[in-house]
């Protein structure tokens, strides 16, 4: 593999020392599907110390083309026809901005990224500290995208090998404690309590078997003695199927209960509930806090859908008029929190978005191609995600005609052709 140095500056110094592979790049695709193959985008990444999507992106936004880096078979393309000098003339300015060091030139650096979601370069070899320029559009990728930490490998390992010896202590003692109690039963004594599994379970079954019983005995005998009163309960019907549950008249029962229509007894819907409680801790809420809220709030009686369908009420509820897209921008961020760690979560987030708009009105309406562009820009929504649900809703029928469908049309049609690999 033919190699050359880091940085166009150092191409003329035969003895130094940091190497990356010559670029080789290979032209795929005719028409609209044209696109270009960094075939050997991996093993630069590796040179640089860096993730390859990272230069991927950096061609992408600098050519104003689409670019993707497939992290499971390390292929990256960027659409359009490029020649090889052109992309590696970019590959050089991308190092002179996220990979040498602004004091010593020395490619030995560091991501880090600061509290203010600013980046910075630390040398490891002069220890300079380099600022890079936030209004490049790969910072925002890299910030939501951070590079893996490499400090700390050392105490984790040794960490998980004390957590090991400790395991391996722990199932030692309780053999020997297991081989004692069967010696002990060969000898026809048993002179120390089972502590099994099973006899553990045997004896809180014996334990709560008794207390049933006596709890049983005490509720008897006290409806024997007194009688209820008349209004200490109430029965909720169920109109549609008839049933009837028994709600006590206390403020802590009508809390609990449960109609048929999903509303609680203080008349307040399971939906309202999830949107007041998201609201409730969105104040100074950061995106590892909103990643756990909502993670604690699934399950249960809430699918992963009405999770995210409060989370759109809760973030834009006061949208009802223009400014929705606007809204979309600033809060970007929790909307890239709740899709980050599932994929079929970009779904929901799209279907959420569309129940939304449908009871939002005509001006906000208007803004929903504008709204998915904004989140396709940021990364937050990716193409084939946005085609799929569209093409799933004109499938299932009913929305062929609908304005939403209409006005998201172009958009799609224009993702279509932007993006070979949406098909």
């Amino acid at each position: 593999m033919a190699l050359q140095n880091i940085g166009a500056a150092n191409s003329r110094d035969a003895f130094y020392r940091y190497k990356m592979p010559r670029m080789l790049t290979k032209i795929e695709g005719r028409g609209n599907r044209i696109k270009t193959n960094v075939v050997n985008m991996v093993d630069i990444a590796k040179a640089l110390a860096g993730p390859a999507s990272y230069t991927t992106k950096y061609f992408g936004y600098e050519l104003g083309a689409q670019s993707k880096f497939d992290e499971k078979t390390g292929v990256a393309l960027v659409n359009g026809a490029h020649d090889t000098a052109k992309l590696a003339g970019l590959l050089d300015n991308f190092i002179k901005k996220f990979v040498q060091c602004y004091g010593c030139g020395n490619p030995e650096t560091e991501v880090i990224i600061t509290k203010t979601k600013m980046i910075q370069l630390k040398c490891a070899a002069c220890g300079f500290v380099s600022d890079v320029d936030v209004r490049d559009k790969l910072t925002a990728f890299i910030v939501k995208n951070p590079p893996a930490q490499k400090k700390g490998g050392k105490d984790k390992k040794a960490m998980r090998r004390a957590e090991k010896e400790r395991l391996k202590e722990g199932e030692a003692a309780d053999d020997s404690v297991a081989h004692e109690e069967k010696e002990e039963e060969d000898d026809g004594v048993q002179w120390a309590t089972d502590t099994s599994l099973e006899a553990a379970r045997k004896r809180i079954q014996e334990q709560l078997s008794a207390v049933t019983a006596d709890m049983v005995m005490l509720i008897t005998a006290e409806a024997k003695m007194e009688k209820p009163k008349p209004a200490a309960k109430k029965v909720v019907a169920a109109a549609t199927n008839g049933t009837a549950a028994a709600v006590n008249d206390e403020p802590e029962a009508k809390s609990r209960a449960v109609t048929e229509n999903g509303k609680s007894a203080n008349g307040i819907g399971a939906h309202k509930q999830l949107v007041e409680k998201i609201q409730g801790n969105l104040k100074g809420c950061s995106i590892g806090q909103l990643k756990s809220l909502l993670r604690s709030l699934n399950g249960g009686s809430n699918s992963p859908q009405d999770v995210m369908n409060a989370l759109i009420d809760a973030l834009f509820g006061g949208v009802v008029h223009y400014g929705f897209s606007k809204e979309v921008t600033k809060k970007k961020n929790y909307l890239a929190a709740a899709t980050h760690d599932n994929e079929g979560s970009q779904i929901l987030l799209l279907r959420a978005i569309d129940a939304f708009c449908e009871k939002s009105g005509p001006e906000v309406v208007k803004e929903v191609a504008l709204v998915l562009k904004t989140l396709y820009d940021e990364d937050v929504l990716e193409e084939e995600y946005i085609v799929q649900w569209f093409n799933e809703g004109i499938a299932a029928g009913g929305r062929k005609n609908s304005q939403i469908w209409k006005n998201l049309k172009p958009f799609i049609v224009w993702l279509q052709s932007a993006e070979s690999e949406s098909e």
